[in-house]
């Protein structure tokens, strides 16, 4: 990359040097033109003040060959009808063609001067001509002179022109040198710095650049990086979550099905000597495969919800008759536990999964009842904030200590596990709670005090 900067920046080089030259040589060759012919034109004005037009205009001519024979010039008198009077180039002017047609005659005669550049056909070699006309008569003076423009000057400018173009040249490789390297040096500093990602945690580092474009690369790179390093950190932190999850959802299924095994062993070991007996283990048996049975839901459910692959059915759900529907079936429980269940609920229909939306109140109100005291009070509450729906859930139980709130959404968690084994619970409901109110990007929050009861506030954008 740095031998192809440093090439094109020589050749471009080039090229400028080649396009001013032209431009500046253009100009320079103007100027000479202006110049010579205004003072070809100052010559003829300063003969037409001399030369008495009265006499023989020859010998006049040949006294002033000191003017213009140091330059090869040519001068010329005619009259206004192109016909040539004295030459200085002739001796007998007699043989010479009419001029009237040329080009600087006819400018002359329109504009009082008049010149034009082309190649003698006598002298074989490019000429300027100027003419003027006379302020004494009727006549038309002219002047040839050769002239090559630059051409002349070439030889004499030539050593100058090298030296300064070697010089240049020599200047604008070491300029050439220091701008591929200045690009270069900071692209190979951030090529190691991308090797540092073959690391286990890479702490990438790039230096402030000359040119914002290269800190613009740096700060992107920078930020892929720590996107990546994020991204597998997350990866690691998820199938750390996975192999969690699959070794307690293994530790939990293997408890009941470990108490079905022995009950069955003891029936067939004749261990349960009389009916009541046996009706005792059947139950038993029938409990725990209930519980498994629930396990078993919930672990598919939180599955289904995390990798999004359940196909959705969304329809309108009218949520009052829905948490009604659910404290009706929920009333035995209640019962059992000595709870009274209040409710207060505004009309509101949500774009939802019915399913869904049934698990998490059943899950929110399920707990508010288990885990509350004798003669406690669960309370709910459904309405409208803004263009939130929300669903506050509260009971008078025995409350969550500050140690585990963090905690409580966490899959198999368990504040008290002994009371929730015997509750029947599975350590996924507030867990699949949490992954329901996340699916419709709402939140949840928990507030609780021990011995006072806990609140869940679920919020659930109306859209």
């Amino acid at each position: 990359m740095k031998k192809v900067i440093f090439k094109n920046f020589i050749i471009i080089l080039i090229l400028a040097l080649l396009l001013s030259g032209s431009i500046f040589s253009v100009i320079i060759s103007n100027v000479l033109l202006k110049n010579t012919r205004q003072n070809m034109l100052n010559i003829l004005h300063i003969m037409d003040q001399t030369f008495d037009y009265e006499v023989d205009l020859k010998p006049q001519i040949d006294n002033l060959t000191i003017v213009y024979e140091g330059n090869k010039a040519r001068l010329t008198i005619m009259d206004i009808n192109g016909g040539i009077m004295a030459d200085s180039g002739v001796s007998d002017h007699m043989d010479m063609d009419n001029h009237i047609d040329r080009e600087e005659i006819q400018e002359a005669l329109g504009e009082g001067n008049g010149w034009a550049r082309r190649k003698s056909d006598t002298l074989k070699m490019s000429m300027l001509y100027v003419s003027y006309m006379s302020r004494h008569g009727d006549y038309i003076l002219r002047i040839a002179m050769p002239f090559s423009g630059l051409v002349d000057y070439v030889l004499v400018l030539l050593p100058a022109i090298l030296l300064s173009l070697g010089v240049t040249l020599i200047i604008s490789m070491i300029l050439a040198n220091r701008f591929s390297r200045s690009i270069t040096k900071p692209l190979y500093e951030i090529s190691e710095e991308l090797l540092k990602l073959q690391e286990k945690n890479p702490e990438l580092s790039f230096k402030p650049y000359e040119y914002d474009e290269l800190n613009l690369i740096a700060d992107t790179t920078k930020r892929m990086a720590d996107a990546v390093r994020e991204s597998m950190k997350k990866i690691e932190f998820e199938k750390m979550i996975r192999q969690e999850f699959f070794t307690n959802a293994s530790h939990e299924l293997k408890t009941p099905i470990t108490s079905i095994k022995g009950y069955i062993e003891l029936l067939e070991n004749g261990m349960a000597t009389d009916e009541n007996m046996k009706m005792e283990f059947m139950a038993r048996i029938k409990k725990e495969a209930q519980n498994m049975a629930s396990l078993i839901n919930d672990i598919l459910m939180i599955s289904r919800l995390e990798t999004k692959e359940a196909e959705i059915t969304i329809t309108e759900v009218r949520i009052c008759p829905l948490i009604n529907e659910l404290i009706e079936s929920l009333k035995p429980l209640a019962v059992e536990n000595e709870v009274t269940i209040e409710m207060s609920c505004k009309p509101i229909v949500l774009m939802v999964n019915y399913g869904q939306m049934r698990e998490l109140f059943n899950n929110l109100i399920t707990n508010a009842i288990k885990y509350n005291k004798p003669k406690g009070k669960v309370k709910i509450t459904a309405t409208i904030e803004g263009k939130d729906a929300i669903f506050i859930v509260e009971d008078t139980g025995v409350g969550i200590p500050e140690e585990s709130k963090q905690r409580v959404f966490e899959r198999f968690y368990r504040v008290d596990k002994g009371r929730s084994k015997k509750m029947g619970g599975t350590g996924l409901g507030l867990s699949i709670v949490k992954h329901i109110v996340n699916y419709y990007n709402g939140s949840i929050e928990l507030d609780s005090m021990l011995g006072r009861g806990t609140r869940l506030t679920v919020r659930i954008p109306m859209n």
